[in-house]
């Protein structure tokens, strides 16, 4: 029995709640008397509430996003109508703006918006103190870094062993991209860095072996960086299975030469960097606030693609103001000559409280009023090719940036890449009706009708690099176009970079993620 719990839904398994852990962690003396529960969008509402109630709990805290908020919206109501003395309490990016008009928070007892770290430990003493205070929105100022309790020790031995483990050295965001709820921030925060290297230093100690920073800016403070990036180097040649993984998010055009010193040490498969590209657009960035030194920002990328074995993941965002189809896609191109391992494109995301309102009349911004409140026109791109470049983004994560098509992603791509692809991405909709759940074998054998009946491709030119691509990946079926090749055929465990790049995927990254968080 627990007289608080802390508790959400998670995406995915292996996602584990930092923020909750934060909370928890700083609770105090009521550091014994709370649990936490996390639970998955899988998990049915009326079987969390069965749950949470099983541990006779007096106050509930859930911690809301976008992409659980209708479900944790049906959790508070059946939460309200079977004990509606259990007292609610929200926090969370989702609820922080705009926040009475929300149904979930109109049935919730109290909200605390922003950093709740130690505004919700001094909610729960009043409440258990039997004092209920009068104001339901709580909006607490950003706390200093050196008073917060630290979360990692909230990791359990079995996160560790099976789920991701998420730090931060800094919080916040100097920069002022509108579609961003960072954009909101006035600053970063830097946590003191010999105090966050011992924590890291503890975890790597239990074990943890792959560490996804979720810094905004990893890169702003470049002498914390780099001893951040050494702190990695130093272990790396203790670690037996070389198996360590650290994620960071860089800021593109900020790569001086003291952190590409420490950048080019790293050996394969040890270090990914997520690049927000966002638009490669000059008079979009202006429109949405962004700085970005373009030439820059190609450079660093052909030099980390060049010199260093980083993977590298860009961001593209689809819909923002002043972006047309042909710039997009003049963008994409650029970014497809620089050859990152994936290219990410995202959905814009009207996220609640984010300056890129300001847009919606000039530009005829039209978005989902349902979570994710992606765009769905505007005065530059209609309803019709949204949808199409959605499907674009669908087809491009599951072919482009796999890692299983190796070999024919260049003849897939041609010498004008987004035209070519989006000709091929609305031949896969037309041919086969799906955008999700289509077999590998199914997959292997479209890209293989489209580039030999679309693209009038050579049959057996596009019949070998596609057998070499199914093999190398380790799929192990009999789609028609296979060709017999016995020194592929005897391949096993599959290809590096495919392996990789689903593990990617499965943590969530990208900018759809990013806007969320």
């Amino acid at each position: 029995m627990s007289d608080i719990l802390l508790s959400t839904l998670n995406a995915q398994y292996i996602h584990a709640s930092l923020g909750l852990r934060y909370l928890l962690a700083n609770l105090g003396e009521l550091r014994s008397r709370t649990t936490l529960v996390e639970f998955t969008l899988e998990h049915r509402p009326i079987d969390i509430v069965e749950s949470l109630l099983a541990l006779n709990p007096k106050i509930i805290g859930f911690g809301v996003y976008i992409w659980n908020v209708t479900q944790t919206t049906e959790v508070v109501a059946l939460l309200k109508a079977v004990r509606p003395d259990v007292i609610v309490v929200l926090g969370g990016p989702e609820v922080s703006y705009e926040s009475e008009e929300q149904r979930i928070v109109q049935l919730a007892d109290y909200l605390i918006t922003g950093q709740a770290d130690l505004a919700f430990a001094k909610l729960c003493d009043q409440l258990l103190a039997g004092e209920r205070p009068s104001e339901k929105i709580m909006r607490p100022a950003v706390p200093k870094m050196d008073d917060l309790v630290m979360p990692y020790r909230e990791y359990t031995d079995a996160d560790i062993a099976n789920r991701l483990v998420y730090v931060e050295a800094s919080r916040g965001c100097p920069f002022k991209c509108e579609f961003c709820l960072s954009s909101l921030d006035k600053t970063a925060w830097p946590f003191q860095l010999e105090r966050f290297l011992g924590e890291l230093n503890e975890l790597h100690e239990r074990g943890v072996r792959h560490f996804k920073f979720v810094d905004r800016t990893f890169n702003l403070n470049i002498k914390a960086s780099k001893r951040i990036l050494d702190f990695f180097l130093e272990r790396i040649p203790k670690d037996a299975e070389n198996n360590l993984f650290i994620h960071f998010e860089l800021i593109p055009d900020h790569l001086p030469d003291a952190i590409k010193e420490s950048i080019t040490q790293f050996p394969p498969g040890s270090l990914q960097f997520e690049i927000g590209i966002q638009s490669l657009n000059p008079e979009v960035q202006r429109h949405i606030s962004r700085k970005q030194d373009d030439a820059q920002t190609e450079n660093n990328l052909r030099w980390l693609r060049e010199q260093t074995n980083a993977h590298l993941h860009a961001d593209l965002i689809i819909g923002l103001p002043g972006e047309t189809v042909q710039s997009f896609g003049a963008g994409f191109d650029r970014l497809v000559k620089l050859n990152p391992h994936e290219i990410q494109v995202g959905i814009l995301k009207r996220l609640r409280g984010t300056p890129i309102s300001r847009h919606t009349e000039l530009f005829e911004m039209r978005y989902n009023p349902q979570p994710p409140y992606n765009i769905l026109s505007n005065t530059l791109i209609d309803f019709p090719t949204i949808q199409r470049l959605n499907r674009f983004a669908r087809y491009w994560d599951m072919i482009g940036n796999s890692g299983r098509f190796v070999h024919t992603r260049s003849l897939l791509l041609g010498d004008a890449p987004f035209k070519r692809f989006l000709q091929f991405s609305d031949w896969v909709f037309a041919t086969s009706g799906q955008t999700h759940r289509i077999a590998l074998d199914r997959l292997y054998t479209l890209v293989f009708d489209g580039l030999t009946t679309l693209f009038q491709a050579d049959v057996e030119t596009v019949r070998e690099l596609l057998t070499r691509d199914y093999y190398e990946s380790g799929a192990r079926g009999s789609p028609k176009f296979l060709k017999q090749i016995p020194a592929l055929v005897a391949v096993t465990g599959g290809n590096a970079m495919a392996k990789r790049q689903a593990r990617h995927r499965r943590e969530g990254s990208g900018s759809a993620s990013k806007q969320a968080s």
